[in-house]
């Protein structure tokens, strides 16, 4: 649209030559299309590029993202996009300057004269929208990236550094005719003779077992108070692991009160659970939970208290917690929990050692760390929030590009008056100074307007900030310094070359 401007002399000295309006009308088109279609094609394959990459990657948790490709539907959406930007930066364009007046576009745009303030007027709106929507994008980057940093810095409730878990498979013998007791025994030995082998490796520090781990599988059961009565739909749940002793020291998980599980927990003993505090908390208030009972697989003394996990999301809030001793319940599963000095990877080959010792069938799994739960946890977030900063920074590309055309293209076209005033005794560093006064002007108004829609537009995703208000004054604050700097920096080009303008030269060339 700018350039189309800048072509009105040119189209109408070809008008006055003999060419219609519906051939000048076809050209501008024509460069739009080819224009657009040039955007279109490297877009398209940007995004395959961006597609495959992204549809490989295992540790983003998006719903259906190995399934994301540029299929059909994506094809015929860029077409539209591409015919309608065409349209509408092509023929729009085109119909004014072919349909505007030939004396009045050749008066104006003659050699030596200023020009004429509509396409200067439209220029700067142009580049004001440029700069708002880049404050728009901006804002929302920034009250993102500020909702992920706080998410990072929540207490997870376990620590994830040096501590990696890998599924084990265990035999405890033909277990027909076995009481629960019988096996809750049997699974105790093998788990505890297993646990002894791995704690002898160099470099571990901790070990347990547990079928479940946070972040990860989880299931709920029923968790209330004996002789208490619930509503329907009242009765109280809990986030339940069975695991073994050590277990709670290999995740990190600290014991506010009590003791952890212990293999003297037995299955011929009084059936014992470990809580979190907030169900503590919540069922004895100002009271010691250690020797209280619960129900949950059946009656339960609390023997300890723990701090709060996160089970599910990073950024949701604790539910009540149980840990319940394998040897008195049945566990869907073993995943082997390990701290080390070392990097957890580098213990894979001696884990798997000591484990086929004891269980030649044990399959080849690789180790993960608990550091990739918590990243697969954040990883929605972390990939939104990218995703949009991307956006961003191509959104204050474009209005730092925007700017800077616009004042450089303004510097050309008053080259002449530049010259004419440097001759009266303008001195480089005024020159300069008015220059990025204009560029300062068109940025503050384009920040202005920007600033406004970004609280309607904060408002909107309101629902995805974690810990950041819609309003956050430093994020604007810091959104407004940016694009001030920004602004400066792509108008001080221009107006250096401006100050070194020669007023002899300027003035021989008018």
């Amino acid at each position: 649209m700018a350039r189309a401007a800048t072509r009105q002399k040119e189209f109408a000295l070809r008008s006055a030559l003999g060419a219609g309006r519906g051939r000048m009308v076809r050209q501008m088109v024509t460069e739009s299309l080819v224009l657009a279609s040039a955007g279109a094609l490297l877009g398209l394959g940007l995004a395959y590029a961006a597609t495959t990459w992204l549809a490989h990657q295992g540790s983003i948790a998006l719903p259906l993202l190995s399934s994301v490709r540029v299929d059909g539907t994506a094809l015929a959406w860029t077409v539209l996009t591409m015919v309608f930007a065409a349209a509408l930066f092509g023929v729009i364009p085109a119909v004014r300057v072919a349909g505007g007046n030939l004396q009045e576009a050749l008066k104006e745009s003659g050699h030596g004269t200023g020009e004429g303030r509509k396409h200067e007027r439209m220029r700067s709106v142009l580049v004001a929208s440029e700069v708002a929507l880049a404050c728009v994008l901006l804002v929302c980057a920034g009250l993102l990236l500020r909702s992920f940093l706080r998410v990072l810095d929540l207490d997870l409730g376990f620590e994830p550094s040096r501590a990696g878990a890998l599924k084990v498979d265990y035999r405890i013998g033909d277990t027909k005719g076995l009481t629960h007791a019988a096996i809750g025994e049997r699974q105790g030995a093998v788990l505890m003779e297993m646990l002894r082998r791995v704690k002898a490796l160099p470099g571990v520090e901790a070990a347990g077992v547990s079928d479940m781990l946070p972040l990860d599988r989880n299931r709920s059961w029923g968790f209330a108070l004996p002789g208490v009565k619930y509503g329907k739909g009242e009765y109280p749940g809990a986030f339940v692991y069975i695991t073994t002793p050590g277990y709670l020291g290999a995740m990190g998980i600290r014991v506010l009160e009590g003791r952890d599980l212990s293999w003297d927990d037995r299955a011929t003993t009084q059936p014992v659970v470990v809580i979190n505090r907030s169900a503590a908390k919540k069922f004895w208030p100002g009271q010691s939970a250690v020797g209280k009972k619960v129900l949950v697989a059946g009656e339960r003394v609390v023997v300890g208290v723990v701090e709060d996990v996160r089970e599910t999301k990073v950024e949701e809030s604790s539910a009540f917690e149980a840990y319940m001793p394998v040897t008195q319940a049945g566990p869907e599963g073993a995943e082997l929990v390990v701290r080390s000095k070392v990097p957890p990877a580098a213990l894979t080959a001696s884990l798997m050692s000591t484990l086929r010792q004891m269980n030649p069938d044990q399959p080849a799994v690789e180790m993960r760390t608990i550091q990739s739960l918590v990243d697969r946890s954040t990883s929605p977030r972390r990939f939104f929030t990218l995703l949009v900063g991307i956006f961003a920074g191509l959104g204050l590309i474009l209005a730092s590009l925007g700017i800077y055309g616009v004042i450089s293209y303004s510097v050309t076209r008053r080259t002449q008056e530049i010259g004419v005033r440097m001759a009266l005794g303008a001195t480089p560093g005024r020159v300069q100074r008015s220059v990025i006064a204009k560029t300062l002007r068109l940025a503050a108004i384009g920040i202005g307007i920007g600033a406004v829609a970004s609280l309607a537009v904060a408002n909107l995703i309101a629902s995805m900030l974690f810990g950041t208000a819609p309003t956050d004054p430093i994020t604007f604050v810091a959104m407004i310094i940016l694009l001030g700097a920004v602004a400066a920096l792509a108008g001080y080009i221009p107006a250096r070359r401006a100050s070194r303008i020669n007023p002899m030269v300027a003035l021989r060339n008018n």
